[in-house]
């Protein structure tokens, strides 16, 4: 992984000491609290529902044991709930009490957020992050955000060119740009250098792909203007092959036009994609125009050299970890043959959690932070402690944040995955259910955020509670299930094969459920949002809900199908009816509510 030069170190060092400067200021009164804000929100402090929230960056998802560690302690030392200190007028003691603590949660940004660290404590928190090379720059704010990528980047069979290195140059760019401080809206782009598009890069306000054309050169199809929110959106291609030395160039065109034209009167018209979709094809003349005009006339100063895509390459080393005696396709065989024979759980934990490598001695690993009991994405301290020691032990000290809220291994060898399989199991990380219908996407929703109109943990405990057979979960096959609790949509419920978006219905708690959505893989196939198949549910009809269309759809699957195939196949028409009969049958007379439902408490085992 990356390993921050002397100078990374001392800006992130010299970041955290600014920061401790402002909150004393701001705790004396010499900083007014709306000076105080922009400030706090530039390294990545928000003030919640009921404390602050802090969001730590990660960028490209690329975590060391240390980091893991230091991440651990804020959690164990920092995040802690203080009931007495907390406005609970609108919700009960009682629910805020079962809210989880003393842990992180992993973004669908490959991001780390704590909920409960308080401002009086965040400069000691900014110390200890910068001791670890880590911070909140670009986790907030009207700025270019956190690089994302693919969590196998660099270690997938199918992967035309390792993108870490283009994600870390354009960080590098992004993070100061005095041009880009201060955009109409934030602003997020992702980079995926396999053939399958695991970095949903079409629903990103710019989505690279790694190409290589048939002399073969490397170069970036360019999309713009993707985007969730009110206005589900996917990204224009305005280039189908860019050559790669020149992707900082052309971004500086993309931003800067929006930058100049993108609307500041209006938050909801702010973002990059209704910009696109108001200029057309005038956007795209105006980006090129641009772009020609940085090339000829100011010298292209961000052209990526050879020398310097050399030094950032060189920072991404693959990690020594080959097998010693067996080949790899032995030890396979041999591990597949002793788990049918032994465990059938370990070897649904091979066919789900374990992904192949470039080198074929190794293995990539995803622990699954999808337990009943936990919230979606959740780690306490003693599991941030125990990943960090699986990271040492069989992933040469490395773990990565997916977007799917879990942590990968990338650098396991083969004739390990017993050996970890029954580590992780020990620590209740090893569930063989990644990619299935539990391996939920869910934001923190209103138990937390101070957006949000419903509550999304509640729900994705109860589908949790109701889908624990694994052999239930294997039949059923790969869904995509994702949890908004706003329009916002940092559950991504647009792009889930089910998506559930909870609303706000005469100052009650409702559910609004899509079908169809997609992020772009190959079996989601091209980025779509999902489409909505009624009036919305009360929050004790949904996982009803979720059953009859599991059951709609294991009547009429054909063999082989999985669920985003057969909706495909049969349309929206018979699953759409069947989970509005569950509305028939409840007949209520007034409607439920998250509340209703039993809170999703973290254990901080």
């Amino acid at each position: 992984m990356y390993q921050y030069t002397p100078f990374d170190k001392q800006f992130v060092q010299l970041r955290a000491t600014q920061y401790r400067d402002q909150l004393t200021r701001w705790q004396a009164g010499d900083l007014s609290e709306d000076a105080f804000k922009p400030l706090r929100l530039q390294n990545g402090w928000y003030v919640q529902r009921f404390a602050p929230m802090l969001r730590v960056a990660v960028p490209y998802g690329e975590l060391s044991s240390p980091q893991l560690r230091a991440l651990a302690t804020i959690a164990r030392d920092y995040d802690h709930k203080d009931l007495t200190a907390m406005d609970t007028s609108n919700a009960g003691l009682s629910d805020v009490a079962m809210l989880p603590d003393h842990c992180a949660h992993f973004t669908t940004r490959q991001n780390v957020q704590f909920n409960w660290i308080p401002l009086s404590k965040s400069a000691d928190v900014m110390d200890l992050l910068a001791s670890v090379s880590m911070h909140g720059i670009q986790t907030s704010g009207n700025c270019i955000r956190n690089i994302t990528t693919d969590a196998f980047a660099g270690i997938a069979p199918d992967e035309v060119a390792d993108p870490r290195p283009y994600c870390e140059i354009i960080r590098q760019w992004s993070t100061l740009h005095p041009e880009f401080a201060f955009l109409p809206r934030k602003f997020k782009i992702a980079i995926s250098g396999g053939t399958e598009d695991r970095a949903a890069t079409g629903w990103h306000d710019v989505g690279l792909r790694l190409l290589r054309s048939v002399d073969g050169d490397i170069g970036f199809q360019v999309s713009v203007g993707g985007g969730m929110g009110r206005t589900p959106v996917i990204g224009t291609v305005l280039k189908t092959f860019l050559p790669a030395n020149q992707i900082m160039n052309y971004l500086e065109a993309v931003v800067r036009v929006y930058n100049r034209w993108g609307r500041r009167d209006n938050i909801y018209k702010a973002r990059i994609k209704i910009l696109v979709k108001a200029l057309g094809a005038t956007y795209i003349e105006e980006v090129n125009q641009e772009f020609e005009d940085i090339v000829l006339k100011d010298g292209a100063k961000h052209t990526i050299t050879d020398a310097e895509f050399a030094r950032v390459s060189a920072m991404f080393t693959a990690a020594d970890r080959r097998c010693d005696q067996l080949s790899a396709e032995k030890k396979i065989s041999s591990i597949l043959s002793a788990a049918a024979s032994d465990d059938t759980e370990f070897s649904q934990w091979l066919i789900h959690n374990v992904r192949s490598h470039k080198n074929p001695d190794l293995r990539a690993v995803t622990l699954s932070f999808k337990r009943f009991g936990f919230a979606p994405g959740d780690a306490s301290a003693k599991q941030l402690d125990a990943a960090a020691d699986l990271a040492e032990r069989f992933s040469s000290g490395e773990v990565r944040v997916t977007h799917a809220q879990n942590l990968v291994l990338p650098w396991v060898r083969c004739d390990e995955l017993p050996e970890l399989w029954r580590a992780a199991r020990a620590l209740g990380l090893a569930k063989p259910n990644v990619g299935l219908l539990t391996d939920m996407i869910a934001c923190p929703g209103g138990d937390f955020c101070s957006l949000a109109n419903a509550r999304s943990l509640p729900l994705a405990s109860l589908i949790a509670n109701r889908y624990k057979d694994l052999d239930e979960l294997d039949d059923i096959g790969p869904i995509d299930l994702h949890i908004s609790g706003c329009i916002n949509s940092c559950g991504h419920h647009h792009s889930g094969h089910i998506g559930i978006l909870g609303i706000d219905k005469d100052g009650q708690e409702w559910y609004q459920v899509t079908l169809g959505g997609s992020d772009g893989t190959r079996l989601s196939g091209i980025p779509t949002p999902g489409k909505v198949i009624g009036p919305a549910f009360a929050a004790d009809e949904v996982v009803d809900v979720i059953d009859a269309l599991i059951t709609t759809y294991s009547g009429q699957r054909l063999a082989g199908e999985y669920f985003i195939q057969t909706l495909k196949r049969i349309g929206h028409d018979p699953f759409k009816a069947s989970a509005n009969a569950v509305r028939t049958s409840t007949n209520r007379s007034k409607p439920a509510t998250a509340h209703d439902a039993p809170p999703t408490a973290t254990s901080t085992a």
